[in-house]
């Protein structure tokens, strides 16, 4: 009863203090480690001692592959060399610097202070990435971040298990490279393994909540066999996890995909933020274990405070410099703003205290080095993650703007719903089985809607006054009538369900699954998010990672003289509405937009083959080419 007494307090303490942290605009993880240490102290909370195993065992492989299944394999190719110096070159130089800073001022033997200094030297990922996409930064910037995280645990584990072997006996320079190969490659060789027999599971495995349960398994189907053959249990749940994330569209139904992601989004909120609270909850335990020894508290106070210093100090020297020799040289200022950024985003995190509690109990100064790993934690989170949003301000680092992630889904959703629509006529083909009367119409005015969707949160909003100072208000467009419209009829179809299930006279399974499809189909029409009111107000061009090379964008101007700039000259003659207005490139004429009734941009398209338009809404700068269908 006591331990179930004690989960419940962590657990609805860790809803308490996130939701709190949400609405006050702060990072979660430091209030949750700072709440635990002030918990720590009150005196009807029990010492709590959380073992290594717990973390390492227990915790990390689930953190790891939650992360890690999330993130892009293709993205990780394209930052695999910065990725690679963080992850790696980044945590041996911090473990070194630290090592040689303990050993220099506190006559700590060199070995011990290196595997110190790899306890304290990765960053977290929770941490990390809490904060960047928090305050927006650039995704190339988490992306790094993300992928350092996943893959320097691994560098630290085996920096701190090559110093405490170093301090029995020598360790030769061949003995090391073994080590550190056997662990890099043992590990990757059996993440790819368990990738490939659960790929092979999971295609044969149908039923959602059995997939659920294989996934669950995953990360210690990785991570044990690993450490059973001293390879790296890290890098083996990693390799899996992005794996297995790279190819769920293709081995997973849909229904397993949303089941899969929704149970771990909830297993990955609970322990992500737990482990900040556990953090804290040790911290007087610490303390009393070092005011109990010889040495005291003075001297490990400053300890960690130098420990602290070194970690903070030696992460810019190392990423600024290296940035500016590998970085492109026409490019110096957005480097330099960067790499700042990159440097300043280490905060340490679970993995930090984990390590620390490993080292051996009968080492000199254990207790203060377990104090040194907690002040790391908390000083990090406190220093660096309470200070990253104004230094990214002041940068003016930032992430993309919403409308240019807006052109890329329309980009993506145009390409996707041409190829559905290339199915459709195959299938209408005569050679087919016949397909009945009106579906073909019905399927591709319901392809084309989902792309119109995406398009009409360009443009200023409904409710606002017209850009053409006409003084009417911007109409609402056709999905947003559709939104409203289907969410009222949900919501009375729902009303009429629960009606039937009160008279009792109707199976439960059958009111369920009535339910659980308008549940669906609600959710759906939900989950389109009304995007204008985080718009910035500078001018939106085409993202380059978006934009097409053809022909007519190469041939078209940037821009043109607009023949009827007061509005849609069609609509304007036949009395007509227009959503957003489209001027072509080749005769200046302005036309709606296929969401308006008209779709009279298109139409002038077809009827003069002129091939590209721009958006003359307020604040964009985009292009189309009607031939080529690229963005440019």
């Amino acid at each position: 009863m006591t331990l179930a007494i004690a989960v419940v307090a962590l657990v609805a303490t860790v809803l308490t203090v996130t939701e709190l942290a949400r609405r006050l605009d702060v990072s979660a993880p430091l209030l949750l480690t700072i709440v635990g240490v002030g918990a720590s102290f009150l005196p009807f909370v029990p010492p709590l001692v959380v073992s290594p195993e717990l973390v390492l065992v227990g915790l990390l492989p689930p953190l790891l592959y939650a992360a890690s299944v999330k993130t892009s394999l293709v993205d990780l190719g394209a930052n695999r060399r910065n990725i690679g110096m963080l992850s790696v070159a980044l945590v041996a130089f911090t473990a070194i610097g630290v090592g040689l800073a303990l050993w220099w001022l506190f006559d700590v033997p060199l070995p011990l202070g290196i595997a110190v200094g790899g306890v304290v030297a990765p960053p977290d990922a929770v941490a990390a990435t809490a904060v960047g996409r928090r305050i927006g930064l650039p995704r190339r910037i988490v992306t790094v971040l993300e992928g350092e995280s996943l893959f320097n645990d691994a560098t630290a584990l085996v920096l701190v298990r090559l110093g405490i072997l170093a301090l029995g006996s020598a360790l030769s320079v061949g003995a090391v490279v073994g080590q550190v190969a056997w662990t890099s490659i043992g590990g990757v060789g059996i993440g790819l393994v368990v990738a490939q027999v659960l790929t092979w599971v999971r295609r044969r495995v149908t039923d959602p909540i059995s997939g659920t349960a294989i996934s669950f398994l995953a990360p210690w189907l990785a991570y044990l066999p690993a450490e059973e053959l001293h390879a790296s249990g890290v890098l083996a749940v990693v390799v899996a996890g992005v794996l297995l994330g790279h190819r769920a569209p293709v081995i997973q139904s849909a229904t397993s995909r949303v089941a899969d992601r929704i149970n771990w989004a909830t297993a990955q909120f609970i322990l992500e933020n737990g482990v900040f609270l556990l953090i804290g909850l040790q911290a007087k335990g610490i303390i009393e274990r070092i005011t109990a020894t010889p040495a005291g508290v003075s001297r490990a106070l400053l300890m960690s405070l130098v420990v602290l210093a070194a970690v903070v100090v030696l992460r810019p020297l190392w990423v600024i410099p290296l940035r500016f020799l590998m970085g492109d040289p026409q490019d110096r200022r957005d480097q330099l703003r960067s790499s700042v950024i990159v440097s300043w985003a280490g905060m340490r995190g679970v993995v930090t205290l984990a390590a620390a509690f490993t080292l051996p109990v009968g080492v000199p100064d254990r207790d203060a080095f377990v104090l040194a790993a907690l002040v790391v934690v908390a000083g990090t989170l406190l220093v660096q993650g309470s200070s990253l949003p104004w230094v990214a301000r002041r940068l003016d680092v930032h992430g993309p703007d919403p409308r240019e992630d807006v052109l890329q889904t329309a980009t993506v959703m145009r390409s996707a719903v041409t190829a559905g629509l290339r199915e459709l006529d195959r299938l209408a083909a005569p050679t087919e089985p016949p397909l009945p009367d009106g579906l073909v119409d019905q399927l591709r005015t319901m392809a084309e809607r989902r792309v119109h969707a995406v398009w009409e949160q360009l443009g200023a909003p409904s409710g606002t006054e017209r850009p053409d100072g006409s003084g009417g208000a911007m109409v609402e467009t056709p999905s947003e009538s559709y939104r409203r419209a289907r969410t009222a009829m949900l919501q009375a179809e729902r009303t009429e369900v629960l009606r039937l299930r009160d008279l009792g006279t109707i199976d439960h399974e059958v009111l369920a699954a009535v339910l659980a499809s308008l549940d669906v189909e609600e959710s759906v029409v939900t989950s389109v998010s009304e995007r204008q009111g985080a718009l910035r107000e500078r001018l939106v061009l085409t993202p380059e990672s978006s934009k097409g090379d053809c022909l007519h964008l190469r041939e078209a101007p940037v821009g043109i003289e607009p023949v009827t700039p007061d509005g849609c000259a069609d609509c304007l003659r036949d009395g007509t509405t227009w959503v957003h207005l489209r001027l072509c490139l080749t005769c200046g004429n302005v036309g709606c937009c296929d969401s308006s009734t008209g779709r009279h941009a298109t139409a002038h398209h077809h009827a003069t083959a002129h091939p590209v338009m721009r958006s003359i809404e307020p604040g964009e700068g985009w292009r189309w080419c009607y031939i080529d269908e690229l963005l440019g």
